[in-house]
């Protein structure tokens, strides 16, 4: 009877421990390994490992040696997990479905989508709807502010599903949309990215994590795709 309990057990966990497994580390804590700063080789000096956790450190990244973060793969359909936090002050994002073309975008941001990372109080963003922690940035706004005190860590999730865009700030969705469809296209062009004619149109791209100029930091960052 034991024998038969041990393995229902067993086998009602086995889904679970499969869905733990499937996330895969987008950061191994010791180096930038599977990143790159945009349009570059390697990373920049900003863009330090301490203690397992990935700092931007501005001061340092002075002098070209700075740049969004990018990897080196590109994802389509995918769950994004990972843990933020600023300084006062600072900003930040989450960028996704970049296409790095240098030559043709300037910047991660010419073609990716945001998940904004901000100290809402301090940073002048914080005053612009859509542009607060957690928004879709400068398209949808949260549904609420479940973001934690500035220094304090943040969990931020990104699933992007066949068009169904989740984002997810400290275990509460705060941002459902569509993505790519005629709705998707009017929040475009009400938007500062009217006249951007690739911006939010790529379904498969690179993901970054900003240069905004301020201290930013980010640990156990993993994907499932």
């Amino acid at each position: 009877m034991k024998k038969v309990i041990i393995i229902a057990l067993f086998l009602s966990c086995a889904p679970i421990l499969h869905a733990q497994k499937a996330f895969k580390p987008l950061f191994d804590g010791k180096t930038t390994k599977g990143w790159h700063s945009y349009g570059k080789k390697s990373a920049g000096a900003g863009w330090k490992v301490e203690d397992g956790v990935l700092h931007f450190d501005p001061e340092t990244a002075k002098n070209g040696e700075g740049g969004d973060l990018v990897t080196n793969s590109e994802f389509g359909n995918f769950h994004l997990k990972l843990d933020w936090k600023v300084a006062p002050k600072s900003n930040s994002g989450i960028i996704f479905y970049v296409n790095e073309n240098p030559s043709k975008y300037q910047n991660t941001y010419s073609t990716g989508l945001e998940m904004q990372v901000l100290d809402n109080d301090g940073h002048p963003d914080g005053k612009i709807t859509k542009h607060r922690a957690g928004d879709l940035y400068d398209l949808i706004q949260s549904k609420s502010e479940p973001v934690k005190p500035v220094g304090e860590w943040n969990t931020a999730e990104v699933i992007s599903k066949n068009g169904k865009l989740t984002l997810i700030l400290n275990g509460v969705v705060v941002v459902e949309t569509v993505l790519w469809d005629d709705n998707f296209k009017k929040l475009i062009d009400g938007s500062k990215f009217v006249g951007w004619p690739d911006f939010g149109t790529f379904k498969r791209g690179k993901i970054a994590l900003q240069d905004h100029g301020d201290n930013v930091w980010y640990r156990n960052i993993m994907i499932k795709e």
